[in-house]
């Protein structure tokens, strides 16, 4: 996961997602290198648009805080409606005391 993290940074400094970029971030954030994991990242990168996949996953996170939002607002639309129908039973249930 390490290495994936590198990358990203590198990705977002503008940098060149390479094996010594990769290895060089890592070393600085204390990660012992392991060649194969290194090489098997930089291989599955290539021809891989990272700007594109990240908003992709951006799209796929947001898509279920929006349905969790519509469910909500939902609720509270039903909940509403219940406040509004307590009142009006509350109402009529005045003037049925005022006229017996």
């Amino acid at each position: 996961m390490e290495y994936i993290y590198a990358a990203l940074l590198l990705h977002k400094l503008g940098k060149d997602i390479n094996e010594e970029n990769v290895k060089k971030v890592a070393v600085a954030a204390g990660v012992e290198i392991d060649e194969s994991k290194v090489k098997s990242l930089i291989a599955s990168l290539k021809g891989v648009d990272i700007s594109k996949e990240l908003e992709n996953a951006s799209l796929v996170s947001a898509a279920p805080a929006v349905a969790d939002a519509s469910e909500k607002k939902e609720e509270k639309s039903k909940d509403a409606l219940k406040g509004t129908s307590e009142k009006h039973e509350a109402a009529a249930e005045g003037l049925s005391a005022l006229f017996g």
